[in-house]
Formats: structure tokens, sequence, C-alpha cells
């Protein structure tokens, strides 16, 4: 996901219609979304971190995790989160063909109840943007990625790309990995704080959105 920038350009909006940028609204609300996991401490830091600022937020999950940790799911659940498909293995769409994708998707799907979708590295191709949207999930994209998972990325600079491309209704990516970790621990809770204070309210993604 190098490959991609911080804040997604409006053409992305317009080429890919189908799929959700952002949520279209006049109040002050953020839509926090945490990938890869359920990481064992990592996931469990951020559901404290987000308690502590009374935040919601959707946690596109990978079934393979989610079979080797249950209790960390179900705590995702217990704690009013909203989940999503993020496949079982964390396919590569472009490198994967439509029908293995689309069966890596509905193996996740028997851990995972949710419509709501995202792939792995954003990537899927038109075929597999159809059979998934044909199978009613919703592909839910970003705004903003933080990139918290590039280790080119100090985490002061992690903040910044996030501070500097937020608004009204942005679908931020932050990662519950390992490989993530030391930016997202920095990141998450200074911009819990600094748009907390804004009057900004964070909440999970609802599976009604389109």
């Amino acid at each position: 996901m190098n490959f991609l920038p911080v804040k997604i350009p409006e053409i992305f909006k317009t080429v890919f219609p189908n799929r959700t940028w952002y949520i279209d609204t006049d109040e002050k609300v953020i839509y926090l979304t945490f990938d890869d996991g359920p990481t064992p401490v990592i996931t469990d830091w951020v559901l404290d971190c987000l308690k502590k600022f009374k935040a919601q937020a959707t946690f596109f999950c990978i079934g393979k995790n989610v079979e080797a940790h249950p209790r960390i799911y179900q705590r995702i659940l217990k704690e009013k989160h909203a989940v999503g498909n993020h496949t079982f293995n964390h396919m590569n769409g472009w490198k994967t063909n439509n029908l293995t994708y689309l069966n890596d998707i509905n193996l996740a799907e028997q851990h995972i109840d949710s419509s709501l979708f995202r792939p792995p590295y954003g990537r899927i191709n038109r075929e597999q943007s159809k059979l998934i949207l044909g199978a009613d999930f919703k592909i839910i994209m970003w705004t903003v990625l933080s990139k918290d998972y590039n280790k080119k990325v100090l985490p002061q600079e992690c903040l910044k790309n996030v501070i500097k491309n937020v608004d009204r209704g942005s679908i931020i990516v932050f990662h519950d990995s390992e490989k993530a970790f030391k930016n997202m621990q920095y990141t998450l809770p200074r911009f819990l704080d600094i748009y907390s204070a804004k009057g900004f309210n964070f909440k999970r993604i609802p599976e009604s959105i389109l």
C-alpha cells in the first residue's frame, strides 16, 4: 500500500462510485477503522484506548485471525464496535483469480457476520468488485490512509498524515497489527485527544450506509 497517497484523490470517487470513500455528513463525525486484526495485545490496547475516549470504530478482520483469537473478536462485538470482512487469508485481489478470491471472502464470512467488506491492500479488480457487490457486500475504502504500517514513516509523521487530511465524514485507516503498532500506538491517543477537544465524535460505520 506504499504506492497509495495519504488522502484519496477526488477522481477515485468518480472512477469507483460503488465503493464508499467517505460518509457524507454535516455532523462533526469521524469514522476510525482498523485493518488486519484481531491481534493479541495490540487489539486489546486499541479497544482500551477507544474506551477511554468513548469512541466507536470499525474493525476489518482477517478470518484466520478471528478463528485464532475468538476472545478478542468477541470483545470487539461486546463493546459495540462494528466489524467487517477483510478476507480469510488477507488476499491481494490483483494477484488472485476471481473464484479463489470470492471463496476466501466466503470463508471469512463463516467467522465474521457483516455486510461490510474492505479489500486487503485496497486491491480488487472490476470483476471482483461486481461479484462482491452482487453478494450484497458494501465495499468500504477510505478517505485517509495513516500509513502506520510503513517503517519509513516516523510516528510524528503518521500523526501529521491524519491531522492534515481529516474532515467531517472521513474514514481513516489504522492497522491493529504488529507491523503498524509503533506508529499507531503513538498516533491514535493523540489524534483522539485533539479531535475530541474539537468536538468531534467517533462512530462505527453503519451497515445501512448505502
